[in-house]
């Protein structure tokens, strides 16, 4: 299994009828993605960060078709720039030692394919942790 989560800190001027979007769909992708195992939106407790949310998938194969999801792409255009600070971790007890730089791939990928994704996360004041584009996938 592949754990991908995400926590977020809001701007301070973000729009909360655009937050509880964000959100809504956030659990939307959850519900109706066939990938998704099990997941989990809401508050985030312990820390600098308002929201999280993480999603248990199969395998790398499902990995990558949940970051490729068009519904995943909306969020991250609803939601990325109401966003000051981010993190993206994935946990995994997958035994394959290749299994982080194939989950860096699929990132790269995503970036590569979608630069428009690369130009919301730049507005983003701090974004860590394993979703981040490598020099390879950045938009020259």
């Amino acid at each position: 299994m592949i754990y991908h989560q995400i926590r977020i800190a809001l701007k301070p001027d973000a729009p909360d009828d655009k937050v509880q979007e964000a959100l809504g769909l956030l659990r939307t992708l959850g519900d109706e993605l066939d990938v998704v195992e099990f997941f989990v939106v809401g508050r985030d407790f312990g820390g600098e960060f308002h929201y999280g949310a993480m999603y248990a998938v199969k395998d790398i194969d499902a990995y990558r078709t949940y970051m490729y999801d068009p519904l995943h792409r909306r969020i991250d255009a609803l939601g990325l720039p109401l966003a000051a600070n981010m993190v993206s971790l994935d946990l995994t007890d997958d035994p394959d030692p290749g299994i982080g730089d194939k989950i860096a791939q699929v990132h790269s990928d995503r970036f590569a394919d979608h630069p428009e994704i690369f130009s919301l996360i730049e507005n983003i004041d701090s974004y860590e942790g394993s979703g981040l584009p490598t020099d390879d996938s950045k938009p020259a």
